[in-house]
């Protein structure tokens, strides 16, 4: 997420941690870089001119504490001010059953896919969603949205010969009460640029339906224009809260921390990828700390829990410990990692790893060892062993689509993981398993003090 601001952040940061002393002087030429990467990544010029006043007036005004150097001090102010910027604390949508909510925003900005997206995230917390097609303008849209309804199990609204869109929202909205939804999703239509009549339109929706939240869908690599639109949003319809999508983009997305300072409006949820369940709820503290290149560990064990099939997990850690690892196990493994997400998104996660270049190349060698395995016959993946041989290899690559030094890299792998299992089969393995959460599961880290992490790091040597 905002990778060109966390990459100018992060040399800002290194310059930071050499600061011997505080004094008016380094602190300005400390604060340059923080300037300058934060103007860079289109935040706005205002916001930037009162974050770094308040940085500096609280850099100034801060005692030392002895346990960290001056620098570190910094740092963590800088954090805090971004905390602050951002909006202190998840914004919770509103809790009315059935609950009405509207999306608006410019074309293009991802509302129809927000509209499932959202749909499939309260439907986890227990909401039964309906969703209702609003924009008559682009036909696309009403197609787009009747395919994710269909393919999320989900009951939709739609009217392909009425333009009234009042009235199919009405329609919508009596149809979601006999079909017992608690959670009405209007997808309304966009412009290039806001109008008159888009305005009166969705005014008039507002007055058919009286939503309880009406979220603005903007997408987060529109610039400074995002801070306008949002204003502009906000004057004509009372928004209740700011949807940022695309947030996963190599742009510079710094409007998303103007946003908030500038409508005085929470950001609620954010879309970090193309799939349906790439849909996060709005931590500021967590986006903070994952522009600054401190990770996101809490929001990495989150996802683990959400997507990780524990009993299979569970499964995998006995097999494990008894060195009964084949290449069923590794292909289960393989998809069970492949849930999280790409490599990349899940190295930005970790502390100290954001800034690293990873990801497209480590995807593609997880492909092709998926590849490998299922070109792989069922004994082959059962007694590895079999593979010795070298017609069989090459059959194997011929069928994965690799080069033969592939497969051989593979089977390379998969025997010195075998080999160190065998090492430490029985109590060293369960001792480990039992360091990583008893049964294979994630450990609870953010409960965790100094003390526990690093005993949970010896154990794991």
């Amino acid at each position: 997420m905002l990778e060109s601001l966390t990459d100018r952040m992060g040399k800002a940061l290194r310059n930071l941690r050499g600061v011997g002393k505080l004094s008016e002087r380094n602190v300005e030429e400390a604060l340059k870089e923080v300037r300058s990467a934060l103007l860079s990544a289109d935040v706005h010029f205002k916001v930037v001119r009162e974050f770094i006043d308040e940085v500096k007036v609280a850099c100034l005004g801060q005692d030392v504490i002895k346990s960290v150097s001056p620098g570190q001090q910094i740092i963590k102010i800088i954090h805090d001010a971004l905390v602050e910027l951002l909006g202190e604390g998840a914004a919770a949508i509103h809790d009315a059953k059935p609950l009405r909510v509207v999306l608006a925003g410019l074309q293009g900005a991802g509302k129809t896919t927000t509209a499932a997206k959202l749909a499939k995230r309260m439907a986890k917390e227990g909401r039964k969603p309906f969703l209702v097609a609003c924009d008559v303008y682009r036909p696309a849209a009403i197609d787009q949205l009747e395919t994710l309804a269909k393919e999320a199990g989900f009951p939709i609204h739609l009217d392909r010969q009425s333009q009234d869109v009042p009235a199919i929202a009405r329609a919508g909205w009596e149809k979601s009460k006999e079909a017992g939804a608690d959670l009405v999703i209007f997808d309304t239509a966009g412009r290039l640029q806001i109008d008159d009549d888009l305005v009166k339109e969705l005014q008039l929706l507002k007055k058919e339906i009286e939503p309880h939240e009406i979220l603005l869908v903007a997408d987060s690599a529109l610039g400074q224009e995002a801070v306008n639109v949002a204003k502009s949003f906000h004057e004509a319809l009372s928004l209740s809260g700011l949807v940022l999508t695309k947030v996963d983009g190599d742009a510079r997305g710094g409007a998303a921390l103007s946003m908030k300072k500038v409508t005085g409006l929470p950001i609620k949820f954010m879309g970090t990828g193309e799939k349906i369940d790439d849909f996060d709820l709005f931590h500021p503290d967590r986006v903070a700390s994952r522009i600054l290149g401190m990770g996101d560990v809490v929001s990495l064990v989150e996802k683990a829990q959400d997507t990780i099939d524990q009993e299979e997990a569970a499964r995998m850690a006995e097999k494990m410990a008894k060195a009964e690892f084949d290449f069923e196990d590794f292909l289960s493994q393989i998809r069970q990692m492949k849930k999280l997400g790409s490599v990349g998104s899940i190295a930005k996660m970790l502390p100290g790893m954001g800034n690293l270049s990873m990801g497209d190349e480590q995807d593609e060698q997880i492909s092709r060892h998926e590849a490998i395995i299922l070109s792989m016959t069922p004994a082959e993946r059962k007694l590895p062993r079999l593979l010795n041989g070298g017609s069989r290899r090459v059959r194997l690559a011929e069928g994965a689509g690799v080069k033969i030094r592939d497969v051989n890299a593979l089977l390379k792998q998969f025997s010195q993981m075998q080999k160190m299992m065998k090492k430490m089969r029985g109590g060293k393995m369960r001792k480990m398993l039992g360091a990583m959460g008893g049964g294979g599961g994630m450990p609870d880290l953010e409960g965790m003090d100094q003390k526990e992490l690093a005993k949970l790091a010896k154990q794991l040597k």
